[in-house]
C-alpha cells in the first residue's frame, strides 16, 4: 500500500489484511463509522513512522463484523463505540460492553433504518411524545 491508501476490503478479508499491516509494524491508528447512503462506511486507519494507510469496509446495518481486538488490543474501545451509536454488530471482542460504553438516551442514534421501518420508527416517537404530555 502506498502513503495515504485506503483500500477497500470485504468483512470476510478484514483479519488477513489487519495482520499483514500488523506483521509490516503498523500501529492502529483509529477506526471510524460513518454513514454511506443506505450503508456504514468502516475505516481503519494505520500508521507507521511518517505513513499512513487505511482498510475501509463498506456494510449494512444489519451486517457483523468480527473484531480485531485480539491483534491490536485498544481497537475494543472503537468497536464497543461503534456499537453504541451505529448499532453495528462486532463478533469476538476482546472486552465486550454490551451497548454500555456511553450513557446514552437513544440506543444507536447513528443507525439508518432501513425504509421499510421509518413510518413505524416515526409512529413509535409520536406515541412516546404523547405519553409525556
Amino acid at each position: 500500500m502506498i502513503d495515504g491508501e485506503i483500500m477497500q476490503v470485504d468483512p470476510e478479508s478484514l483479519i488477513t489484511e489487519v495482520l499483514k499491516l500488523k506483521h509490516r509494524d503498523y500501529r492502529l491508528i483509529q477506526i471510524c463509522a460513518a454513514n454511506a447512503g443506505d450503508g456504514v462506511d468502516v475505516t481503519y486507519s494505520f500508521g507507521k513512522e511518517y505513513k499512513m494507510v487505511g482498510l475501509r469496509l463498506s456494510i449494512m446495518p444489519d451486517d457483523e463484523i468480527v473484531s480485531i481486538s485480539d491483534i491490536y488490543a485498544p481497537a475494543y474501545l472503537y468497536e464497543n463505540e461503534m456499537h453504541d451509536l451505529f448499532g453495528i454488530t462486532v463478533k469476538m471482542m476482546s472486552m465486550d460492553y454490551h451497548g454500555n460504553l456511553y450513557r446514552i438516551k437513544n440506543r444507536a442514534p447513528y443507525r439508518k433504518e432501513p425504509a421499510a421501518s421509518q413510518p413505524e420508527k416515526a409512529a413509535a416517537q409520536q406515541s412516546e411524545r404523547q405519553e409525556g404530555k
